[in-house]
């Protein structure tokens, strides 16, 4: 019974394949490609409004050198996105509960921020490792904190949206299995545990969309500190 929980993020195959791939290509279909007869629905309209709504939300921490970056984020941003609220209909695979996956995005792109930073300005990037008037006996001791910190930045993005997502995927597993399971032998205390089963549901859907959110501005903080 254990081992079934977590079943759930075992990466589905086909002929020996991984269909993780499939899994996260596939919320790309959900936005379509305007062309030259494209005609505006009350869908497409929708989906344009959200996404100048996360673009300018993303932006607002950056400065204006910082706005060229604003396709990667808000893609990213779309993209998380989808997978999380498509990992939580039912007999579906959440790609974003692999840690290897989430990691594979963040390390990347925090590299690509602190690269960024140390070519344009290696001085005040090499800067935050030191506060201004820290003793000198203090000086190793916080430059090895800071530079531990710094390199922590990436690991922390990827533990900190797995773990969220596979909480609460483990919660709506265990609560369902509860609610089934009490069905035939206390239907009453069964009915509690589903309305508590679709309250918890309603918190994980904003919880997909505060982490992808959470992801991706932490991102664009650390680009403002390197531009």
């Amino acid at each position: 019974m254990n081992l079934s929980f977590f079943d759930q993020f075992t990466s589905p195959c086909l002929l020996g394949i991984p269909l993780i791939l499939v899994a996260m290509l596939f919320p790309a279909l959900l936005f379509p490609s305007p062309g030259n007869r494209w005609v505006n629905n009350r869908l497409s309209t929708l989906q344009s409004w959200s996404i100048d709504l996360i673009t300018k939300q993303l932006m607002i921490p950056l400065n204006k050198s910082g706005h060229k970056w604003a396709m990667i984020l808000t893609s990213l941003m779309l993209l998380l996105l989808s997978i999380n609220l498509l990992g939580l209909l039912p007999y579906t695979f959440t790609p974003t509960t692999q840690l290897s996956m989430n990691m594979a995005l963040a390390f990347p792109l925090w590299l690509a921020t602190l690269l960024t930073g140390l070519r344009n300005q290696p001085s005040a990037s090499l800067g935050h490792l030191l506060p201004e008037g820290t003793p000198t006996p203090l000086i190793p001791a916080l430059i090895l904190i800071e530079t531990i910190s710094l390199l922590i930045r990436p690991l922390a993005l990827g533990v900190r949206l797995t773990a969220n997502l596979t909480a609460g995927h483990l919660l709506i597993q265990l609560i369902s299995t509860a609610t089934t399971a009490l069905l035939s032998i206390m239907p009453t205390i069964s009915a509690i545990t589903s309305i508590i089963l679709l309250l918890l549901t309603v918190l994980e859907v904003a919880v997909a969309m505060i982490q992808a959110y959470v992801f991706v501005l932490l991102l664009s903080l650390y680009l403002q500190e390197n531009i």
